[in-house]
């Protein structure tokens, strides 16, 4: 059998229990913790949401789903780990142990389809840091971004058009993760933009009879300045110039989670209600067979050359 290519599945993590929020927080405050009120109002949203987030299980079924396609398609050649930037098994104890296995070299894949510095970049970084600590000139292939992987426009149209035929006059709101304003959102804003006219066109919108636009979501909250618009001001500002329903497509996400279940689901519905809207979204990706057969190409295409 040929020695395999190894696969680094990233992504963010999710506390597993209530008890899990307040350490989770920290770590993604960078060792800050947090007030008691940021504490409460995080926990509060979780809470409304089940009280943890579903994002753990849903990973797990898309890297076993990954892992299944690239089986089906490629009998023996990859072997595929997981790796999370907030939880365990970390980033870095994943792509060590998959460098020490023996394999011809390392894919390192984020599940988020656009490249920022402080996403996927700082992801596969790490990643490429850990590979070399353990397996020094062991080849490490970074899929920097996704997002217009032939097929994944269309499978998003696809749920688009589904959705916007039940609603009526919709304007249609693709939403990403807000980041920083600077030089690290770039390119990302430029993707992000990119990503949603490539669905729009997908999908078949004609801007004079379905109109559409990005908001960004989910900023963080610190002083600094996050890219916008953002969403629940866009919602605002539609309602005064007379819309009457919305359709949100989370371009930037790919299972459900925090973002999705409460900032959209709880909070973006209930101010588009406020101001008149009607409200619905595009259900989220998750362990669609289509979608993670997409993934599996794009694995299979950065491993070209590697390996017998």
């Amino acid at each position: 059998m040929s020695t395999p290519v190894g696969v680094l599945v990233m992504a963010h993590g999710t506390p597993g229990s209530p008890e899990e929020i307040e350490p989770f927080y920290t770590r993604i405050r960078r060792g800050r913790p947090p007030s008691p009120q940021q504490l409460a109002d995080l926990v509060r949203r979780y809470e409304a949401i089940g009280g943890t987030s579903p994002l753990a299980a849903r990973t797990r079924a898309q890297v076993e789903g990954l892992a299944g396609a690239l089986e089906s398609s490629a009998p023996g050649r990859f072997r595929v780990a997981f790796g999370a930037k907030h939880t365990e098994p970390s980033i870095e104890r994943a792509a060590g142990e998959l460098a020490a296995s023996g394999v011809a070299g390392v894919v390192g894949l984020v599940l988020t389809p656009h490249r920022s510095a402080r996403g996927s970049g700082e992801y596969l970084d790490r990643a490429a840091a850990a590979v070399e600590d353990v397996a020094a000139g062991l080849a490490f292939m970074r899929v920097d971004e996704w997002f217009d992987e032939p097929g994944f426009p269309e499978l998003l149209a696809g749920r688009l058009r589904t959705v916007a035929e039940g609603e009526e006059a919709p304007t249609v709101l693709f939403t990403a993760h807000s980041v920083p304003e600077g030089a690290g959102s770039e390119p990302y804003r430029a993707q992000v933009e990119r990503s949603a006219g490539l669905v729009a066109a997908a999908a078949g919108l004609d801007d004079a009879a379905v109109p559409w636009r990005v908001a960004w979501q989910s900023a963080g909250r610190t002083d600094q300045q996050w890219l916008g618009p953002d969403l629940l001001g866009t919602l605002d500002w539609l309602a005064s110039h007379g819309a009457r329903s919305v359709v949100v497509c989370p371009v930037g996400f790919v299972a459900d989670h925090l973002e999705i279940l409460y900032d959209l689901d709880i909070e973006a519905k209930a101010r588009a209600a406020e101001v008149g809207l009607a409200f619905a979204r595009t259900p989220s990706l998750n362990d669609d067979p289509a979608f993670l057969g997409i993934l599996a190409g794009v694995v299979q295409r950065a491993a070209v050359g590697v390996g017998p």
